[in-house]
Order: C-alpha cells, then sequence, then structure tokens
C-alpha cells in the first residue's frame, strides 16, 4: 500500500523487534529506504495486534497518518510516560 507521509510516497512495512513486538517503519515508495519507524519498543511483551506509536519529535503526527490509512484504531489502549515523554499503545489493523 503505497502512501503519503509529509513529503515522501512511502510503503507500511511490518516487522518485528528482537523481543517480538510488532515494529512499523516506513519505506520509501521508490527506493525501500527507510523514512521513519513509527512504533517505540519497551521490554513488556505485547500481543502482536499492539503496538507503542512514536507521535513526537520528528514523528510529530504519526498518529493521525496512521489512524487515516486505517492502520491503528482510533482509541487508545492506554499511554505510558517514559523519559520526558509519553507513549500512546494501539491496536494495529494490519
Amino acid at each position: 500500500m503505497n502512501m503519503k507521509y509529509k513529503l515522501w510516497d512511502c510503503c507500511l512495512k511490518v516487522g518485528k523487534y528482537q523481543n517480538g513486538n510488532t515494529r512499523l517503519e516506513l519505506t520509501d515508495a521508490d527506493s525501500g529506504e527507510p523514512i521513519a519507524v513509527a512504533t517505540v519498543n519497551f521490554d513488556e511483551r505485547l500481543p502482536s495486534n499492539e503496538a507503542f506509536i512514536k507521535d513526537y519529535s520528528e514523528n510529530t503526527g504519526m498518529v493521525a497518518f496512521l489512524q487515516e490509512h486505517k492502520i491503528i484504531s482510533t482509541n487508545k489502549l492506554c499511554s505510558v510516560r517514559t523519559g520526558y515523554v509519553t507513549v500512546d499503545k494501539y491496536k494495529l489493523l494490519v
């Protein structure tokens, strides 16, 4: 599925972190180069249909983008404070 994220035409790449949690990455639709990693990984083991979404710093707007493309649910499941930011967990729809 090709999508427009900020200035890039990109594709969604679904993978796994080393601990088995789901990883979402946006890659350039033509070159396959990485654009953004949409998820944040913690030690907590999550079901394969849940992920923490990075929606701060260079990823500001990621939640709205993923919701618009029906990749994550519209309602957050919970929030976790980590360092200076709060990260929200969502159900994955992909």
